[in-house]
């Protein structure tokens, strides 16, 4: 499958993850995200996905521990209309745990530094869900799992 992709200035190039299904996202810009604040991550590029396919993009599973910071989405979803020449792909953060002191308009902030070409995010695409449509029953005629989080309870 070709997937065009438009970059933006100072883009890091995308490339799929050697071991796995995934291709990292890079910050294409400096952003610093104070504490308890939120910020949008450029990430340098436009894709025309093909009709009838997603992305997910979520965090890397170090995003938290090199920049004190998560995804406020937990996963976004980019569908195949999001194909614009400016439908600049971005990441929403929100910082938890600061990494780096910075004085901005001479107060001392905490908060850390995502730089440009950071590895960030990841993203997959996947087949859009098939057309559905729901019929109401009564009664499923199956046994109960049981709740919440009842998978290997002793």
């Amino acid at each position: 499958m070709i997937i065009r992709v438009k970059y933006f200035e100072g883009a890091t190039r995308l490339k799929k993850i050697k071991k796995g299904n995934w291709i990292d996202v890079y910050a294409n810009k400096d952003v610093f995200v104070k504490v308890g604040e939120r910020a949008m991550i450029p990430l340098g590029f436009a894709l025309e996905l093909p009709q009838g396919w997603e992305a997910h993009l979520a965090p890397r599973s170090s995003t938290f521990k090199t920049w004190g910071i998560i995804q406020t989405n937990s996963v976004g979803v980019v569908d195949d209309t999001y194909i614009g020449d400016n439908d600049q792909w971005h990441m929403p953060v929100y910082c938890l745990q600061g990494k780096n002191k910075e004085v901005l308009d001479g107060v001392e902030q905490n908060g850390t530094w995502v730089r440009q070409g950071d590895k960030i995010g990841q993203f997959r695409i996947m087949e859009v869900m098939p057309e559905i449509e729901f019929k109401e029953v009564e009664s499923f005629g199956n046994a109960d799992r049981g709740g919440f989080g009842s998978t290997g309870v002793k």
